[in-house]
């Protein structure tokens, strides 16, 4: 739900990953073999205790990925990509585009694309869950209230853009 992953991901880059899209592509696609389970809060590495805090509540829990999954035939598991053409097998309700300028937001039960939320925005952000609210190509849903006050050192959050651009193939 983009209200847990935006969070978590907006503070990954600006703070864990420096700023760094390719850098942030290579640990969360390129250097994991079959997929994720869960984003954990190893993501907030860097970022000031205060956002950390705000954004966890204080728990802290790590990323897991899917390393020990046994298939009903006994084969090796494979990579689990998401196309648009395995989207709807995969029992999936949201995806995460990691672009330059953003990350898409896409409901994929009503969408094929989503609007993108651009690096820039506040951690803090509340976002809406509701996927007809990530309708493209319109902008990112309304922000109805940020969870606390701007940490010290934080970035600043500049308005959500939008961009209509659509890559071949989801990561």
């Amino acid at each position: 739900m983009p209200s847990h992953h935006l969070p978590l991901l907006l503070a990954a880059y600006q703070y864990k990953f420096a700023r760094g899209v390719e850098a942030m592509c290579r640990h969360l696609i390129d250097n994991v073999a079959i997929g994720w389970d869960e984003l954990g809060t190893d993501l907030l590495d860097g970022a000031p205790p205060t956002l950390v805090t705000a954004l966890t509540g204080g728990e802290q829990w790590p990323s897991r990925t899917l390393d020990h999954l046994i298939t009903p035939d006994g084969s090796p598991p494979v990579r689990l990509a998401v196309t648009e053409s395995t989207a709807d097998g995969q029992d999936l309700q949201w995806g995460y585009v990691l672009k330059e300028e953003g990350i898409e937001v896409i409901s994929l039960l009503h969408e094929d694309n989503g609007p993108v939320v651009i690096w820039a925005t506040n951690p803090l952000t509340a976002f809406n869950d509701h996927p007809a609210a990530w309708i493209s190509p319109g902008p990112p849903p309304p922000v109805r209230a940020t969870r606390s006050t701007r940490p010290p050192n934080a970035p600043a959050a500049a308005p959500a853009k939008t961009h209509t651009s659509r890559p071949a193939t989801r990561r």
